[in-house]
């Protein structure tokens, strides 16, 4: 599913109008059909309430749609009839041609009326501003937006929620809060910044007959993770392999008082089908580490050789959980960073030393992925958490191209981004808010790059795959921690083959 803004489809309709000709009328008929089909055929009693933009024109092309299923329609058009758009009125007239009562909406009386008109009905159709919105909402038309939400009816947006910065996510003074967002083609960016979801509510994306090849020219790398793109991204098992096809895996987590860090994330490497995995820690947890991973080497920060050894002959390498925000860390993040010729993965603590020492990444010779939360990455690039929030994915867009990085933002919709793609994830809920979860997903990853999997698609099927534990599970657990988690990925993984 493409994420994009409303400027890359105002660009793609433009192009499918003057170049493969195809009428603006056409596409608006198109989108009315779409959104007329997400229509419960239970509710019999609608009211659509339209501005003088195209997005008003789809709404008037879904009444039509909708009076010819012998709804009971009631249409409300806001804004100066005189400045419809053109193609709106078409179907303006058309609706007028059909003796269809349409009530303008100017003052308080006619507001008295839709609010009596809502009273009878089992739907509202949204269709006052659409994706285009870039000025606060104010007067009569934030009136009738407030009359909209106050009513409880369940309410249907058509391509955006009115109100609604689709671009940056921003509530433009007044917004709907609708139930059910139809918008079309893409994904918008908007949608997905922290809180919107009690504005947009469940979103369906429909295709209006757009060709894929005019999408491909004008919107960018950026995508939402679905099922299909895990299913067909698992490499299924030949059967003739060895634990040898599968990586080694070295990873560098725990201390004095978080061992618990060091074993999730070891495990988590072990459960997503790591051939070997070895745990690197301090001398004083290795036993207690020892006698839990008994499908894991371990290995002391005292023995060097060994730990030497295990850097030259792993497939990837993982540091950072539980190790301490600390000058030995720093060192072994700079050892690693200097002399691995494998993925390096970074969580947690490795990440917290980077902080002053940014320049380390300089000096990779290998792909890295970082894996930070948003309190991390605050620390990262000297930005408040609440301004990454509030522009998450161009913050990591900006951060993994500067320093040739692949950057995991962690949170609810992570995204994942090398800057050049971009992925958002889809899975995941707040069942998952529980430690441990960061060091889970840490193992997933470097256990992916160890079978061979590119850094940046090992990271979107790690993502994606530890969310959908989370949502299994939590539909029969209040909470779920990072253990539960761990056993369900391997179960989790054979769905996707299946």
């Amino acid at each position: 599913m493409r994420i994009t803004d409303a400027n890359t489809m105002r660009k793609v309709d433009e192009w499918c109008i003057d170049e493969l000709k195809i009428p603006s009328v056409v596409l608006m008929e198109n989108a009315a059909f779409k959104v007329a089909g997400n229509v419960d055929k239970n509710m019999n009693n609608i009211v659509i309430v339209c501005g003088t933009g195209n997005n008003g024109g789809d709404g008037l092309a879904v009444a039509r749609q909708l009076f010819k299923k012998n709804k009971n329609i009631a249409v409300f058009l806001i804004g100066n009839i005189e400045k419809m758009s053109s193609d709106c009125k078409v179907n303006y007239n058309i609706l007028k041609n059909m003796k269809l009562n349409i009530i303008n909406i100017k003052n308080s009386e006619d507001i008295f009326i839709l609010k009596e008109a809502i009273k009878k009905s089992e739907l509202i159709i949204d269709a006052i501003f659409g994706t285009g919105l870039n000025r606060k909402i104010e007067g009569i038309f934030s009136e009738v937006i407030s009359k909209i939400n106050d009513s409880k009816k369940y309410i249907l947006s058509i391509d955006a929620p009115s109100g609604l910065n689709s671009d940056n996510g921003l509530i433009m003074g007044n917004c709907i809060r609708a139930n059910k967002t139809v918008s079309f083609e893409a994904y918008k960016v908007g949608f997905l910044q922290y809180g919107n979801d009690v504005y947009i509510g469940e979103v369906v994306i429909e295709d209006i007959g757009i060709p894929e090849f005019v999408l491909e020219k004008f919107c960018d790398n950026k995508f939402i993770l679905d099922e299909s793109i895990i299913k067909n991204g698992i490499v299924r098992r030949n059967k003739y392999s060895h634990k040898g096809n599968y990586g080694k895996v070295t990873i560098f987590a725990g201390s004095t008082g978080y061992s618990g860090a060091a074993y999730i994330s070891t495990q988590a490497a072990v459960k997503t089908g790591s051939g070997l995995v070895t745990l690197c820690t301090y001398k004083q947890i290795q036993n207690i580490l020892s006698e839990k991973l008994v499908e894991a080497m371990t290995i002391s920060y005292d023995e060097e050789e060994r730990i030497n050894n295990a850097i030259e002959k792993s497939s990837v390498i993982a540091i950072g959980p539980g190790m301490g925000n600390n000058k030995f860390t720093l060192d072994m993040l700079k050892k690693i960073i200097c002399t691995s010729k494998v993925p390096i993965v970074i969580d947690a603590d490795g990440i917290n030393v980077l902080k002053d020492n940014i320049s380390l990444l300089a000096n990779k010779k290998v792909p890295i992925v970082i894996t930070p939360h948003l309190g991390e990455m605050s620390r990262l690039t000297n930005i408040s958490v609440e301004g990454i929030k509030n522009n998450r994915i161009e913050i990591a867009q900006n951060f993994a191209r500067k320093y040739d990085v692949i950057v995991l933002l962690k949170g609810y919709n992570t995204v994942i981004t090398d800057g050049k793609y971009t992925a958002i994830n889809s899975t995941g809920n707040s069942a998952m808010a529980s430690g441990g979860m960061g060091d889970c997903l840490t193992g997933m990853i470097a256990s992916f790059i160890g079978q061979q999997y590119h850094p940046l698609k090992a990271a979107c099927m790690a993502a994606y795959i530890h969310g959908y534990c989370g949502e299994n599970l939590s539909q029969k657990m209040f909470s779920v921690t990072a253990s539960d988690v761990l056993n369900e990925i391997p179960y989790a993984i054979k769905t996707f083959i299946n």
